[in-house]
């Protein structure tokens, strides 16, 4: 919360800071690394409004590339796996793989994400189009024009 003084009444007034949704941060990392054939990062749920909730595989298009996501919620994180790849009939796998998640309870996706918390070793930070930064998370740096 941040607080403002009204100068005319002598009242504060409180607003929220807007939090980007996770696939605006995706599309932003995303062309601020020149849309690399391949990333792999984590960002703070706590950083971001989870707007793609309930999808593990699917195709991103970001300008004229297209992407395949593997997205989990790993908490605290928010885990992408991003490959440059032809689009592609991905419903099926996103069916199994958030079937697979909620059939071993999210357990297995705890242990990765405090499993990353521990392990994390680099962060970037994100520009947003309104200017803020958000920070992403790497447990390796990546080499740019990397293709794997």
């Amino acid at each position: 919360f941040k607080a403002n003084s009204c100068s005319s009444c002598n009242k504060s007034t409180y607003f929220i800071k807007q939090k980007p949704l996770a696939s605006q941060v995706l599309s932003c990392h995303l062309r601020q690394q020149e849309l690399p054939h391949w990333t792999s990062f984590c960002v703070y749920y706590h950083d971001v409004v989870n707007d793609q909730f309930g999808l593990s595989h699917f195709n991103w298009q970001v300008d004229d590339k297209n992407y395949h996501i593997l997205r989990t919620g790993c908490f605290p994180f928010i885990k992408y796996h991003c490959s440059s790849r032809p689009h592609a009939d991905l419903d099926a796998e996103n069916k199994f793989y958030t079937f697979l998640k909620a059939a071993n309870l999210g357990i297995p996706t705890l242990a990765y994400g405090i499993g990353s918390w521990l392990l994390v070793k680099h962060f970037e930070e994100v520009l947003m189009p309104d200017g803020t930064k958000i920070k992403v998370y790497f447990l390796n740096k990546e080499i740019p024009g990397a293709m794997h």
